[in-house]
């Protein structure tokens, strides 16, 4: 249902632009969401229809025409999962990338917690009525292992194996350029970046620690690729796309840390072509481990990348891989 606000803009302020003024007035408010409102003339100064533009220069009255946001609810869909494991604990999932973890602003359906709850009623309460069960999380478009939580109990005990790095994650991840030395670790704390609201970045306010561990697998002579094995002890939003994009090394085909521009550069029509069918980033969860809270032994899952992944690294071994490092980590 619309309502109608109603603002003023004091006399003795600055002028000021109206898209400014209302994204300060309108917390919570993103300045696309504002943009949206201008544009479909829901704003309106002095009873006129005005643009982002528009200058206020003191006593005008601005009435926004407000639909305000409905609070997403996670309901149960009847989306195939491909699951690794399950009891009356956890339930451990092979995520497809593209699917989204849980229901937020732009994504109300279709998501892994949508899934799960037609697949089973028990999750955990924990994570809340749209985040049920969810312990960790894996970006949209990063394919891989997932373990969710079936009861509070074990939602708490897994949860503090995450806080205490206990947890054994490795990622494949596919970067254009060569990293040297061929193994090694990046300690870089990460946070919200202070510019750009969808990305992360080393230079946020408010950074945590991250720490990722490499090692070089293979080394493609095309384009100067490399095929990387990754474990995290941290596991920070965007923690590998952003540990690697700003060393100058972005994951393949990414879409938000420059990985897609360096794609289209490319030289090897077809290569380029295989990784631009990618859904985003050359990055698979393909390793999880953790001790079963309940049963106190070690479970270990691990995936094969997906079909589009996989065909991109078929062609590379077949064209142009060079002999493999198969060390361990330090």
């Amino acid at each position: 249902m619309e309502e109608l606000r109603t603002l003023v803009f004091d006399a003795e302020l600055s002028a000021q632009r109206l898209d400014i003024f209302l994204g300060a007035e309108l917390p919570g408010v993103s300045r696309t969401q504002i943009k949206r409102l201008i544009e479909e003339n829901r704003v309106q100064v002095n009873g006129a229809p005005a643009k982002a533009s528009t200058r206020l220069r003191g006593g005008e009255e601005i009435r926004i025409h407000w639909r305000p946001p409905q609070a997403p609810t996670a309901l149960s869909e009847a989306i195939s999962l491909q699951v690794l494991y399950e009891d009356g604990d956890v339930i451990v999932i092979d995520k497809p990338a593209g699917m989204v973890v849980h229901p937020a602003a732009g994504h109300p359906g279709g998501t892994l917690v949508n899934a799960l709850l037609h697949h089973c009623q028990d999750l955990s309460g924990i994570g809340g009525e749209l985040r049920p069960g969810i312990v960790h999380r894996l970006d949209k478009d990063t394919s891989g292992v997932m373990v969710v939580t079936k009861n509070d109990q074990t939602h708490v005990a897994l949860a503090q194996q995450f806080k205490q790095h206990t947890i054994n994650r490795r990622y494949l991840a596919l970067l254009h350029g060569v990293l040297t030395p061929m193994s090694g670790r990046i300690d870089s704390a990460i946070g919200r970046h202070p510019n750009h609201r969808l990305k992360i970045s080393s230079s946020s306010r408010h950074p945590k620690e991250a720490t990722t561990h490499w090692r070089v697998l293979e080394v493609f002579e095309a384009d100067r690729l490399s095929l990387v094995e990754l474990r995290l002890e941290t596991g920070r939003t965007h923690q590998i796309r952003v540990h690697f994009s700003e060393r100058n090394l972005p994951l393949v085909h990414d879409p938000l840390y420059g990985g897609r521009a360096r794609t289209a550069a490319l030289t090897d029509t077809r290569l380029r072509k295989l990784a631009q069918q990618l859904p985003g980033q050359a990055l698979h969860a393909r390793l999880l481990g953790f001790i079963h809270p309940r049963q106190q032994r070690y479970l270990e899952f691990s995936s094969e990348p997906p079909a589009a992944l996989a065909e991109l690294l078929t062609y590379l071994h077949q064209k142009y891989a060079v002999a493999p490092f198969p060390q361990e980590f330090s």
